[in-house]
C-alpha cells in the first residue's frame, strides 16, 4: 500500500472515530433477522401486496423469501435514465423466476443537468441531491424489503440515492446502471461548433443540428462528465457490477447484465445465507479507493462535493485536503472528453474499468482489501462481462490498455498527478479541475472584472468588452445564494478568447460541468460571497494570482485596504422564486457550504456534539 494512500486513509479513520461509530451502531440496531416484514401487522402487509399476483402474495405471507425494493430515477426526458422503463418488469421476472419478490418501492425526481444548463431551473439541481436521498427514504420506509436495488446514472441521481441507502444502510443495496448510448460526432467537432455559434459564426439551427447528433439515442452522454463519473466511483466502490458501467444501453448485455443483478441481490439477503448489508460493504477505504479513482480518471469536479455528502451519510469525514493528498500521489491515467477526445465507449473498448483498477491495485493506491456486492477484494472487478449464445457471465478482464491513447498505465501516466487541486488564499478554498489544462495556465496573474451572473459575462462578450488578459470573478453563484448552479454557459465565450491568445481564468463560488476544463477555472470557493466571504468584496480592476502548481490564490490587495471594505450587496430575490425556486427557500437557509457537501443534511452530528 503506497505509504501516503494509507496514511490518508488512517487520518480519516481517526478523524471519523466517533461519528462512524454513531452511524454503524444505528444499523446494527435496524437490523432485523429473517424477512423485515415480519414486523408488520396483517392489515400492513395487506395493503403492501394488495396489487400482487397470486403468488407473489403466497410468496410475501410465507414469511421467508426475501422481497427487494426497486428505487427508480426512471424518466423518459433523461437519455440515460429512458431505458429504466424496462427494468422493473425484468428484475421482478428474474427474481420469481429465483422464487423471491420485488416491487417498485418508489420514484425519485431525476433532472437532466444538459437541458437546464444556463436556465433559471439549473438552480434547483444540487438541491433536488437532497430531495433524491428524501425520496428514497420515503420509498424504503415501509419497511417490507430485505435488500434494494437503485436504479440512477446522472449527476445528482447517484449521489442522493447512495445518501438514501446509507440512512437504510442495514438493507443490502447494489446500483443498476443504463450504460451510454452510442458514439455520435466527435467531441472536438461539438466544441468547435459551440464556440462558433458564441461568435456569431454559424447558425443556431447549425448548432442544434451538431448537439442533436452528439445526443443523439437513449443511454448516457458519452463524454466524461458527472454521470460516467458516478459509474465509474460505483465501481471503485464495489456497489455495481463489475466493468458494467460502460456497457450500451439497449443491448443483449446490458439486459444480462440487469438479470445478473437481480440475482445478485439475493445472495446479499440473510434468506440466502450470506447477509451483506451496504453499511458493510462502505467504509473508509471504499471513499479512499473512490478518490483516488476521480484522480485516475480525470472524473468530474462535482465530486468534490458529492462525495463528502455521500461520506457523511455513512458518519465518514472527509474535506478537500484528502482530495488534494492523494491526487498529487495519484497519476492521470485516462484521457477522455474535456481532457481528451475519447468517448466512455472508446474507453470501455481499451479495457475500461478492468485495466484502471488493475493498474492502480498493481501501484498500491487503492485498497484491495474491501468488501464488494460480488465479494471480497477489488480484484473481482479485473473482468469483463460477456454472453454468448444466450449465456452470460464473467472474462478474465485485461490488465493492460487495448489502446494507450485513451487510457495509460501507472507507470506510463499522462500526468504524474490526478485531474483536481485544492487552492488556498486570501480570497478563501476552492478546487480546480486540472485535467484538461495545459502547462502554460498553470501560473496566472491578471486583472479582476467581476460579475454577479453568468449572463453578464455573456453579455460583456458579446458587447466586446472582454478582447484581453483577465480573470473573471463570477461571484453569488454558491448554495446559499442561487443553490449552486453549474456555469456552463461560461464556456464557450471564455474558450474563444483563450483561443485568441488572451489569458482568461475564473474564480467563483459556483460550479462547472463535469464536462468543464480548458479554461483555468477556481471553483467552489468558500466563504461564498452571500456568506460574507472575500469574494463579495473584489472589485473590477484588483489583481488576482492563480498558482496552480503550487495551489496558491491570492487577491493582491493590501490587507488593510481588504479590511476597510464593505461586502458589495447583491440583491438575489429574483433568484428565489419561478421555476420553483421558491419552495427551496428553506433549503437556501439551511445549506452547509460546498466543502462539507452543499447539504441540508447532519446525519451524526448533532448527537456527536
Amino acid at each position: 500500500m503506497h505509504d501516503v494512500i494509507k496514511r490518508i486513509s488512517d487520518n480519516i479513520c481517526e478523524r471519523s472515530h466517533q461519528s462512524r461509530s454513531i452511524y454503524l451502531k444505528r444499523m446494527d440496531d435496524a437490523v432485523t433477522h429473517g424477512v423485515n416484514r415480519q414486523k408488520l401487522g396483517c392489515s400492513n402487509l395487506a395493503h403492501a401486496m394488495a396489487p400482487m399476483c397470486h403468488s407473489d402474495k403466497e410468496s410475501l405471507a410465507g414469511m421467508i423469501q426475501p422481497n427487494i425494493a426497486i428505487v427508480t430515477a426512471y424518466n423518459d426526458m433523461l437519455s440515460a435514465h429512458e431505458p429504466f422503463k424496462l427494468y422493473p418488469a425484468l428484475i421482478k421476472r428474474t427474481l420469481m423466476d429465483a422464487g423471491a419478490t420485488g416491487q417498485v418501492a418508489g420514484g425519485v425526481p431525476a433532472m437532466c443537468d444538459g437541458v437546464t444548463q444556463s436556465q433559471p431551473g439549473m438552480e434547483l439541481s444540487l438541491f433536488s441531491r437532497d430531495n433524491i436521498a428524501m425520496g428514497t427514504a420515503i420509498a424504503l420506509s415501509h419497511n417490507v424489503y430485505d435488500g434494494a436495488m437503485y436504479l440512477g446514472v446522472c449527476d445528482k441521481i447517484v449521489p442522493g440515492l447512495l445518501i438514501g441507502a446509507l440512512a437504510f444502510g442495514h438493507l443490502p443495496a447494489l446500483f443498476v446502471p443504463a450504460g451510454p448510448m452510442p458514439s455520435g460526432i466527435s467531441n472536438a467537432e461539438k466544441s468547435k461548433i459551440r464556440q462558433e455559434f458564441a461568435q456569431g459564426l454559424v447558425s443556431e439551427e447549425a448548432l442544434l443540428k451538431a448537439e442533436a447528433a452528439s445526443y443523439h439515442s437513449s443511454g448516457t452522454c458519452t463524454f466524461f462528465g458527472t454521470a460516467n463519473s458516478n459509474q465509474m466511483l460505483l465501481e471503485m466502490m464495489g456497489l455495481q457490477l463489475p466493468n458494467s458501467s460502460f456497457v450500451n444501453a439497449n443491448t443483449p448485455l446490458r439486459e444480462a447484465l440487469t438479470q445478473h443483478a437481480a440475482k445478485t441481490i439475493l445472495t446479499m439477503t440473510e434468506a440466502h445465507g450470506h447477509y451483506k448489508p451496504i453499511s458493510s460493504i462502505i467504509d473508509e477505504r471504499s471513499f479512499v479507493n473512490a478518490i483516488v479513482g476521480l484522480m485516475a480518471t480525470g472524473g468530474s469536479s462535482n465530486h468534490t462535493i458529492h462525495l463528502i455528502a455521500m461520506a457523511r451519510a455513512a458518519g465518514i469525514e472527509l474535506n478537500w485536503n484528502d482530495f488534494d493528498a492523494i491526487s498529487k500521489v495519484t497519476p492521470l491515467m485516462c484521457r477522455m472528453y474535456p481532457n481528451g477526445q475519447a468517448d466512455v465507449n472508446h474507453f470501455r473498448d481499451a479495457g475500461g474499468m478492468s485495466v484502471v483498477i488493475a493498474q492502480l491495485l498493481d501501484a498500491g493506491l487503492v485498497h484491495d482489501d474491501v468488501e464488494t456486492v460480488v465479494g471480497k477484494g477489488l480484484e473481482n472487478y479485473i473482468v469483463e462481462p460477456s454472453i454468448s449464445d444466450s449465456s452470460f457471465g464473467f472474462d478474465i478482464g485485461p490488465r493492460l490498455s487495448r489502446d494507450t491513447s485513451v487510457i495509460s498505465s501507472h507507470l506510463k501516466p499522462f500526468s504524474n498527478e490526478g485531474g483536481l487541486k485544492l487552492l488556498e488564499g486570501n480570497i478563501g478554498r476552492g478546487v480546480i479541475k486540472t485535467s484538461a489544462l495545459k502547462e502554460e495556465l498553470f501560473d496566472m496573474e491578471a486583472e479582476a472584472i467581476v460579475f454577479d451572473s453568468q449572463e453578464a459575462l455573456q453579455s460583456a462578450f458579446k458587447n466586446g468588452e472582454l478582447e484581453r488578459d483577465f480573470i473573471a470573478v463570477v461571484r453569488y453563484q454558491g448554495p446559499k445564494a442561487n443553490g449552486m448552479p453549474e456555469l456552463h454557459g461560461l464556456m464557450p465565450p471564455l474558450g474563444v478568447l483563450q483561443d485568441r491568445g488572451f489569458k482568461v481564468a475564473i474564480v467563483t463560488d459556483g460550479r462547472m460541468s463535469g464536462a468543464s476544463g480548458k479554461v483555468v477555472s477556481a471553483i467552489h470557493i468558500v466563504p461564498e460571497a452571500a456568506d460574507g466571504g472575500i469574494l463579495s468584496k473584489i472589485v473590477t480592476g484588483d489583481r488576482i494570482r492563480l498558482d496552480i502548481h503550487n495551489g496558491n490564490m491570492t487577491l493582491l490587495v493590501a490587507e488593510e485596504i481588504l479590511q476597510k471594505r464593505e461586502s458589495e450587496f447583491v440583491n438575489l430575490t429574483h433568484n428565489h422564486h419561478g421555476f420553483g425556486r421558491e419552495l427551496f427557500a428553506t433549503i437556501r437557509q439551511a445549506v452547509s457550504n460546498a466543502e462539507e457537501g452543499a447539504s441540508i443534511f447532519d446525519i451524526v452530528g448533532k448527537e456527536r456534539g
